[in-house]
C-alpha cells in the first residue's frame, strides 16, 4: 500500500504530467470506479439489486477486478458480511472503532471476516470466470500497466494505474468512514450510516449511505430528487436497452415506514 502511494506521488512531478496522462487516469477512475466497483461489484452482485446478462455480469466484475481492491470474491463477501453486522463488533470496519480504522486500518490486520468470506459468497465463488479474476487479478493490473506503457510512457502509468488506483482506493474507503460520520441520516438502518453528498459526488452515488442501509435492496440509492446518483442513471440507461431487469427499488410505503420523525 505504501509501494502504491508512494509511486503515485511521482505522477505529480512536471514531466510526468500531461492532458492525455490525465484523461486516460480519468476515463480508468470511471471505468473501475463506477461501472467496475459501484454497478458491478456493489449493486449488481452483492446486493443483486438488478439483472443483467451473464457476459455483461462478467464485463461489470472485469471493470471492478481492474480496481485492485483484493480479490472479487473477497471484496463482495466482505461487503456482504459488512452489511450483515454494520457498525457492531463483528464488523469488520466498523465505524465505532474509529474514523481511520473504518477508512484503513482495518486492511492491515488479519480480521476474522475474511474467515467468513465462503459463507457470504456460496453463489458466485464456484464460477470459473470469478476464481479466475480473483486469482490473476494483480497479473490483470500489470497487463494494463504494460498497455499503457505501450501507449503513452511512464506518465501515462503513474496516471492510469498509480494515481489511478490510489484515488479509487480512498473513494471507496470513504464510503466504508465518512459516511458513517458525516452527513445527514433519513431513515433508520440500525447503525451509524449517513448521508454525505461529496462522497456521493466522488463515488457516483455511493455517498447517499443511510439510502442504502435502509434499503441494502435497493438499485436506487439516491431516493430524494436533491440526491444525484450517477450510478442510478446507468442503471436506466441499461434497462432502456433491456439489458437491466428486474430492477429493485423500494415503494413510498417502505420509505415513509422507514423515514426517521424529527
Amino acid at each position: 500500500m505504501a509501494i502504491v502511494h508512494g509511486i503515485a506521488l511521482l505522477a505529480l512531478l512536471p514531466q510526468n504530467i500531461t492532458w492525455q496522462a490525465i484523461a486516460v487516469a480519468a476515463f480508468l477512475y470511471w471505468l473501475t470506479g463506477c461501472v467496475g466497483v459501484t454497478l458491478g461489484y456493489h449493486r449488481l452482485v452483492a446486493h443483486k439489486s438488478f439483472k443483467v446478462p451473464k457476459w455483461l455480469e462478467y464485463f461489470l466484475v472485469f471493470c471492478g477486478t481492474l480496481s485492485c481492491q483484493s480479490s472479487a470474491i473477497e471484496w463482495i463477501g466482505l461487503h456482504r458480511h459488512h452489511h450483515a453486522y454494520s457498525d457492531h463488533d463483528n464488523d469488520h470496519h466498523s465505524s465505532s472503532r474509529g474514523f481511520w480504522w473504518s477508512h484503513m486500518e482495518w486492511m492491515f490486520y488479519e480480521v476474522p471476516a475474511k474467515a467468513e468470506v465462503p459463507r457470504f459468497t456460496k453463489d458466485i465463488s464456484g464460477d470459473p470466470v470469478y476464481q479466475f479474476l480473483s486469482k490473476y487479478f494483480i497479473p490483470i493490473q500489470f497487463a494494463l500497466g504494460f498497455v499503457l506503457l505501450a501507449i503513452g510512457g511512464w506518465p501515462m502509468v503513474l496516471w492510469g494505474i498509480f494515481m489511478r488506483l490510489v484515488l479509487v482506493y480512498h473513494t471507496t474507503w470513504f464510503v466504508n468512514s465518512a459516511t458513517h460520520k458525516f452527513g445527514y441520516r433519513t431513515y433508520e438502518s440500525g447503525d451509524r450510516s449517513t448521508n454525505c453528498w461529496w462522497v456521493a459526488v466522488l463515488a457516483f452515488g455511493e455517498g447517499w449511505h443511510n439510502n442504502h442501509h435502509a434499503f441494502q435492496y435497493s438499485a436506487r440509492h439516491g431516493l430524494q430528487p436533491w440526491e444525484f446518483d450517477l450510478t442510478w442513471l446507468i442503471i436506466q440507461g441499461l434497462s432502456r436497452l433491456g439489458l437491466a431487469t428486474d430492477i429493485k427499488v423500494p415503494d413510498q410505503q417502505k420509505l415513509a415506514t422507514a423515514k426517521i420523525t424529527p
